[in-house]
């Protein structure tokens, strides 16, 4: 699973950013298809290295939000009451970095922002189809969906992925070194729990709160780039997720949360731990991005 831009190496005291350069840099390798392997032993010891990493880092991450997970409720309905309001009260939700992208950004601000977004890309169709894997048959359903909207069901001009990328190409977007560890963060966890069985339910929290709320950030950067002249075609992506991704939220919930949690209480407080997860990573993400660009400006 690559990212959109490839990631520029930076040479950094932080241990934050070689640990998740280094994880990052793992996956893109671990999930490209390939030919046969010269040096299967020699990989096998260097990624499992990595994923030991890896499982460090999420389970730190786990561990700073244990106490938050006391509080969600088990009964289904009540389960999917709890989830739907992290999207007005979740760590990072209505940011003011996003009314300001609307509204005052200037062109080389906003293309930076979006070069953190496109290095950190993770792939929301490949999350998905790694999530569904021997999931119960509805949830399993819904999820199939929602990858066919995502693949553009069958067309490739209505891919997701590729509408980022024709973005990229508008504005001549580049790797660069500015890319900071937040961004690679969020996209490691992202892809840590799709391709860890044992955090799959963590996963479909995770996804299923990206889908919850993603419309008002989407809405607020189409709006700054129709403000900096950028084309329709070249913000597709932007304005299509601004309204799309409501639909996907009411059915993911609908036919994947409430039926999981039915079926057993005990995924309740799992899949929550994957909607905040995934929530303080981009509230990590947004609180350093502002720091970049208002400070600097």
């Amino acid at each position: 699973m690559s990212t959109l831009l490839p990631v520029a190496r930076r040479g950094s005291s932080s241990t934050a950013e070689v640990m998740h350069r280094l994880v990052s840099a793992s996956h893109a390798k671990r999930l490209s298809p390939a030919l046969a392997s010269v040096d299967f032993e020699g990989e096998l010891a260097r990624e499992l290295a990595v994923r030991r990493v890896e499982r460090a880092f999420v389970e730190a991450e786990r561990q700073a939000i244990a106490r938050e997970l006391r509080a969600v409720p088990s009964e289904p309905t009540a389960f999917v009451s709890w989830f739907e309001e992290l999207e007005k009260t979740g760590p990072g939700q209505h940011d003011p970095l996003f009314p300001w992208l609307a509204e005052s950004a200037t062109h080389q601000q906003m293309c930076w922002f979006l070069r953190q977004e496109l290095a950190g890309e993770a792939g929301f169709e490949d999350l998905v189809a790694l999530t569904q894997i021997k999931l119960p048959n509805r949830p399993k359903l819904e999820l199939a969906r929602n990858y066919w909207d995502e693949m553009g069901q069958g067309h490739e001009s209505g891919m997701h992925g590729p509408m980022l990328g024709a973005l990229a190409e508008s504005l001549e977007l580049r790797s660069s070194e500015e890319t900071v560890w937040e961004s690679l963060a969020l996209s490691n966890l992202m892809v840590a729990l799709a391709t860890a069985r044992h955090y799959a339910y963590q996963s479909v929290g995770a996804l299923g709160v990206i889908e919850l709320t993603a419309p008002g950030r989407s809405e607020h950067v189409n709006a700054g780039l129709k403000r900096l002249g950028v084309t329709g075609a070249a913000r597709r992506y932007y304005a299509l997720h601004a309204t799309l991704d409501v639909r996907h939220s009411a059915a993911w919930n609908r036919e994947v949360l409430h039926p999981l949690v039915a079926s057993n209480s005990a995924l309740a407080p799992l899949i929550a731990e994957g909607a905040l997860l995934r929530l303080r990573a981009g509230q990590r993400c947004f609180e350093r991005y502002r720091q970049e660009l208002w400070d600097k400006a």
